[in-house]
């Protein structure tokens, strides 16, 4: 696929853009931008788990279900799902009815917790693993990175489950830890500025 993509406005965005204007605003508003909100973050890491498999569009389509679904993504919430509630999920035509995936959002609403007591917030463990941005060459497109190995490793260690290499190199895309908007997007700069802007997490 084209890195560059010319929307009906003129705008030079991303090539993966092109595949469905459904991913126009969330290319435009929400890829690439830092986040530091643990429920965003919580969301983002369980929808890439979801997709395994599948596209995003599938997913994007869908993520207002999964919103509803998931008490939007409350993990507070969800970690308090019952076997009764995941079996009223795999009735739900409005998400990915997958029993594991399903039932590691439960496990991971669980490990979330568990992870905010030792670390403070899902926001500041996994910022802790931002790459260093002066010596990635992002003319390369990759899947995987040394950092989404190693978040991928870790998390697994403490009981994580759907969150392997290359579905949390795609969620460090989403949440801003790495700026993979093409050279010449016009998001480009956008999100640059937004990073600038950003109060890393701590």
């Amino acid at each position: 696929m084209s890195k560059l993509f010319e929307g009906s406005d003129g705008k030079l965005r991303c090539g993966w853009c092109a595949a469905t204007p459904d991913y126009i605003s969330y290319h435009d508003n929400e890829w690439g931008f830092p986040v530091q909100d643990d429920q965003r973050l919580f969301e983002k890491i369980c929808l890439e788990g979801f997709q395994s498999g599948l596209s995003w569009r599938t997913i994007l389509a869908k993520r207002e279900n999964f919103r509803k679904a998931f008490k939007k993504f409350d993990f507070n919430k969800v970690a308090r799902f019952t076997e009764n509630d995941v079996e009223g999920l795999l009735q739900d035509a409005g998400i990915i009815r997958h029993r594991g995936k399903i039932e590691a959002t439960v496990n991971n609403a669980q490990r979330a917790k568990e992870m905010i007591k030792v670390e403070g917030s899902l926001a500041a463990y996994f910022w802790s693993y931002e790459p260093n941005h002066e010596t990635r060459d992002i003319s390369v497109v990759v899947s995987t990175s040394a950092e989404s190995l190693a978040i991928s490793r870790d998390l697994k260690k403490r009981g994580w489950r759907f969150v392997g290499p290359t579905t949390i190199y795609a969620f460090m895309q989403a949440m801003g830890l790495v700026n993979d908007h093409a050279e010449g997007c016009a998001s480009r700069a956008k999100a640059i500025r937004a990073r600038e802007a950003f109060k890393k997490p701590i």
